[in-house]
């Protein structure tokens, strides 16, 4: 995305995940905060998935979105390897509308923490956000892009429906 180090790690637990995580993504490059993006299923690519969360840190990131449908627990995986934020994405499924992504990614186990969206491209774009408002707790320059972007997001909405 930039010459930056990435500070967001943006997995997905498939390659179908990646439209809404586009979106995600491009909330991202908007408020300039540079990510890395790779498909890391936990349970079909399990070596890569750990290799992403275990070098995590040591390659600047600060902040993990973890998407995946299904009843499979990405985020959760990324939890269990490292203490830094993870937010999950639970992705829109076949199977009970997602319900049970959703059910997966907000029921873990008390000691690791995963700060849950909502389903599909809304909680792609509010995992963007979510991130965004962590790394301006320590970062001005995000603090102040974010807050543009919240005026501007604001400013959008109509005082008065059309006629």
């Amino acid at each position: 995305m930039s010459d930056k180090s990435p500070l967001v790690g943006i997995v997905m637990g498939s390659a179908s995940d990646a439209q809404a995580m586009r979106q995600c993504a491009a909330v991202l490059e908007q408020l300039d905060i540079p990510y890395e993006m790779k498909v890391c299923s936990a349970h079909r690519t399990p070596v890569r998935a750990h290799e992403f969360v275990s070098t995590a840190k040591a390659r600047g990131l600060k902040v993990i979105i973890a998407a995946a449908g299904m009843s499979a627990h990405l985020a959760g995986v990324m939890a269990a390897g490292t203490h830094i934020p993870v937010l999950g994405v639970p992705m829109d499924g076949k199977l009970m509308g997602g319900l049970d992504a959703l059910l997966s990614t907000c029921n873990m186990p008390k000691g690791i923490p995963v700060g849950t969206m909502s389903m599909g491209s809304h909680g792609a774009v509010n995992a963007a956000l979510f991130a965004a408002s962590i790394l301006a707790l320590s970062d001005a320059g995000i603090e102040k892009r974010l807050l543009a972007y919240r005026e501007a997001q604001t400013a959008a909405v109509p005082e008065y429906p059309p006629e």
